[in-house]
């Protein structure tokens, strides 16, 4: 089965079926749940490992096997909470985490409060203060239904979904558009001549990506470049930076750095880093950093022969392409958390983040396979994914028994996810965290560069 949706990522992409030169060992279920998202993400992370495989093959004549093992996809589909410093990190602060809640029309309600800015815009449509316990939250939600609220924290800049079924996700306008999308679009968006896809001795070596992405899908898309040779530099906002431990996990083999382009002097030092980058990947709401002179087509002005990547929650087309959105959210809309939690008593979150972790697997990919274009014929291109998209595909996919998920274990045995990791001495002290997945026989991918805190380097090559 992950052999198959491996050949279906490579057919959908315009790529032969992988032959001998992938194996994908083990399937699902790797945790008890019945949704295939470690076989999906198992074929996402041979995909990219396959196309980085195919550009080295090209430049060298060089060809080598691709190993993807699932009990190794598992962890990668949850790779962030196994990145902490050697001795472990002290807890900080408690922070009541992200969580379902019942409303007044007996429906359930999702409330994403994993950042503080969304969380405050979250009390001030529930009539609460900073520091009201969480008797007050409980109380409030349920003193309203559950799809104004939903409306309502959306309209304020924040993060709420009512929790659907798939039925009447299927049936929701957004839902409808979101089924009739491919899982991936690439556009050939502006003429270049055809320009190398890496030198030297790593598949991405001498390649530049430029990083504006943040929490998890984006970011692993350009920790995956960084994986095969790509030199990648992370630019951060200073309004709403990143914290905690998603950006240790993901910034293995970047630089960061931090830029305002909303200010003169951040967008010139933006434009003079895209005049000397090959990849553009940001993870923006669409239309959000056209409004600032970025959009894909002035990217491709100013670097003829750039591949911009544009990752977000619902995708560019229907009435929800301007929404925030992150996994739990799609997952509570689009009927997963509903399906997930049946027999519970209420919703419930897949055991990893699937959405967010293959998307940028399919996002490392994607980018690969228009380097290859770029280096035949020439060309800027537009890629364009989404969680949703990815969450549709998944769902496609069908279910593992019943039986044969519940009996699966909440982790993998402590023997073998400590062969999976590694340690390494890095500004946050020495890290312990998980090695890359894949396995290629001549060009194993490795992250040169450990991760560092986002204003750790300047905003230059």
């Amino acid at each position: 089965m992950p052999e198959q949706i491996l050949d279906e990522l490579l057919g959908l992409a315009g790529l032969v079926p992988s032959g001998s030169r992938a194996r994908i060992e083990g399937r699902d279920p790797v945790y008890p749940t019945r949704f295939r998202m470690i076989d999906f993400g198992a074929a996402a992370i041979a995909a990219s490992a396959l196309q980085a495989a195919r550009l080295y093959e090209q430049r060298t004549g060089v060809a080598q096997e691709v190993v993807v093992r699932a009990d190794a996809a598992g962890p990668a589909m949850r790779s962030f909470r196994y990145n902490d410093t050697v001795p472990p990190t002290p807890p900080g602060p408690s922070r009541i985490p992200s969580a379902f809640y019942e409303t007044r029309d007996g429906r359930w309600l999702f409330l994403h409060r994993a950042f503080a800015h969304h969380f405050e815009r979250e009390l001030a449509v529930l009539g609460l203060r900073d520091g009201d316990d969480e008797d007050a939250i409980v109380r409030a939600i349920r003193a309203r239904d559950a799809a104004e609220l939903e409306a309502a924290v959306m309209a304020a800049g924040a993060c709420a979904a009512v929790v659907r079924t798939k039925e009447e996700w299927a049936a929701h306008p957004q839902g409808s558009v979101v089924a009739g999308l491919p899982l991936f679009r690439i556009t050939k968006i502006g003429e270049s001549e055809p320009i190398p896809a890496g030198t030297g001795g790593r598949p991405l070596g001498g390649l530049r990506v430029l990083d504006l992405t943040r929490v998890l899908a984006g970011p692993t898309n350009a920790r995956t470049l960084a994986e095969h040779g790509a030199d990648v530099l992370r630019i951060v906002t200073p309004v709403h930076p990143d914290g905690g431990a998603m950006p240790r996990d993901t910034g293995h083999g970047k630089r960061s750095a931090v830029l305002d382009l909303r200010t003169g002097e951040g967008a010139g030092a933006m434009r003079r880093l895209v005049a000397g980058a090959d990849v553009f990947s940001q993870g923006f709401r669409p239309g959000a950093l056209a409004k600032l002179g970025f959009s894909p087509e002035e990217v491709a002005e100013v670097r003829p022969g750039i591949v911009s990547v544009a990752i977000s929650a619902f995708g560019s087309d229907g009435p929800w392409s301007g929404m925030r959105g992150f996994d739990s959210i799609v997952e509570a809309h689009d009927g997963t958390a509903h399906e997930e939690g049946i027999g519970t008593g209420r919703p419930k979150l897949v055991p990893a983040s699937p959405l967010d972790y293959t998307s940028g697997y399919l996002a490392a990919f994607l980018v690969q396979v228009a380097l290859e274009r770029r280096a035949r014929e020439g060309g800027s291109y537009h890629i364009e994914l989404s969680l949703a998209q990815t969450a549709h595909f998944l769902d496609g996919l069908g279910r593992v028994d019943a039986a044969a998920a519940a009996a699966a274990p909440a982790e993998i045995p402590a023997e073998r996810l400590a062969e999976l990791m590694t340690e390494r001495d890095t500004p946050y002290g020495r890290l312990r965290y998980l090695r890359p997945v894949a396995e290629l026989s001549v060009t194993p991918g490795e992250w040169t560069r450990p991760s560092v805190p986002l204003d750790h380097d300047r905003p230059e090559w």
